[in-house]
């Protein structure tokens, strides 16, 4: 008989959340909220949002960061998003993890295409030589022509034109 009390109570706070974990829910959703008014205008289209959500992140987006109404939007935000089903609130940390996946993904691209420009400047036909083997579309001429004139710009002290144009060739012509 005792059993039957014990076990009635249990299910009665099954779905009871404390104070506490509310707040922390909602700062979390606040969070979120502020994760996806950060985005830039293409990355925020591939965000799944409903209309209402969506005119508050823009609202937002437009906002000085600095006043404290920025801070009640985005507890505004927060506040929309809790009143959402949590496959909405799934298919937006979804989405937000595929973004930043993705611009990690360009980051390493990009730092290796850096690291590739500051070895052909240094190393010069060598260095060329050996990226002709493993990318013979490249514009062998051009290149070369770019790397003296890098090595020029950089005895010189002057800006270096030729050693950007070197990044945005590569970045052009090899994708990974």
């Amino acid at each position: 008989m005792g059993e039957d009390l014990f076990s009635d109570s249990d299910s009665e706070f099954d779905d009871y959340k404390s104070k506490t974990q509310v707040k922390k829910e909602m700062l979390a959703l606040v969070k979120l909220g502020e994760q996806v008014v950060e985005l830039g205008a293409t990355a925020l289209k591939r965000i799944p949002l409903d209309e209402e959500v969506a005119e508050a992140i823009d609202i937002a987006r437009n906002m000085n960061r600095k006043k404290p109404s920025f801070k009640r939007q985005l507890q505004f935000i927060g506040k929309l998003l809790r009143n959402r089903d949590d496959e909405d609130i799934d298919a937006i940390e979804q989405a937000l993890v595929n973004l930043q996946g993705q611009q990690y993904q360009l980051k390493v691209h990009f730092h290796k295409l850096e690291t590739l420009r500051d070895t052909l400047v240094e190393q010069g036909d060598d260095a060329l030589q050996g990226l002709l083997q493993d990318y013979p579309d490249l514009d062998r001429q051009r290149l070369r022509q770019w790397i003296r004139q890098a090595k020029k710009e950089k005895e010189q002290n002057k800006p270096p034109k030729a050693y950007r144009e070197i990044f945005q060739y590569l970045k052009q012509e090899i994708q990974e």
